[in-house]
């Protein structure tokens, strides 16, 4: 299986790690693909250079041999479509099984991403849901969840896509737009980052404005 996890990671956090181990360790994956996107359609531009964000990823992936970084999305440039990420994934490996992974604030989001529907024929949908984060009530994604939703993992390997799995095990509150908000207010942040990471974004003076 080809697991992809895409991201501003505006700043990679112990969040972030947290839920790609989950997915590697529950599915007894090989690989996990971080995608770090250029210009994400659904969020705010990152306020700093792909350059920073991609040396973060590095520092805070490196240590982990199952962990690996996609450039696609940071060469390709423009508005950063999941949809073309995955198009170029299926189109490399026909008939292996491919998994999107994602938070649960990105999933009750996807009906109003980029043709969503045809995403969710190209993959499996894999859904990490944080304390506190509850499904939207959304028609949409009951009708999808309704004939795509499995809790036996085993059927994400017998077939390309067209599944939605829900992450179990530790979970891990932790995001971005809060800890650039700490960064600010001086606020400590050694429990939410990668020492390594924490380092860097110090003498980069990274987020302090």
């Amino acid at each position: 299986m080809i697991a992809l996890f895409g991201g501003t990671f505006d700043p990679i956090h112990l969040g972030h790690i947290n839920m790609a181990e989950q997915c590697v360790n529950e599915l007894k994956l090989d690989k996990l693909y971080f995608l770090p996107c250029a210009m994400p359609v659904h969020k705010a531009q990152p306020g700093i250079t792909d350059a920073h964000r991609l040396a973060m990823l590095s520092l805070a992936t490196k240590h982990n041999p199952q962990f690996t970084i996609d450039h696609r999305e940071l060469i390709r440039q423009g508005p950063s479509y999941s949809l073309l990420s995955l198009q170029e994934c299926r189109t490399a490996s026909p008939n292996t099984p491919l998994l999107f992974l994602m938070g649960m604030d990105s999933f009750n989001s996807l009906p109003t991403w980029h043709k969503w529907q045809e995403i969710t024929e190209l993959c499996h949908i894999v859904v990490y849901q944080r304390p506190a984060e509850k499904l939207a009530n959304c028609e949409q994604l009951t009708q999808y969840l309704a004939q795509a939703n499995t809790s036996e993992r085993e059927l994400l390997a017998q077939q390309p896509g067209g599944l939605c799995y829900f992450l179990a095990g530790d979970t891990f509150d932790a995001a971005s737009s809060n800890i650039r908000n700490r960064i600010k207010n001086r606020e400590n942040t050694e429990h939410l980052l990668n020492e390594q990471v924490r380092q860097y974004i110090e003498e980069h003076h990274l987020y302090a404005e």
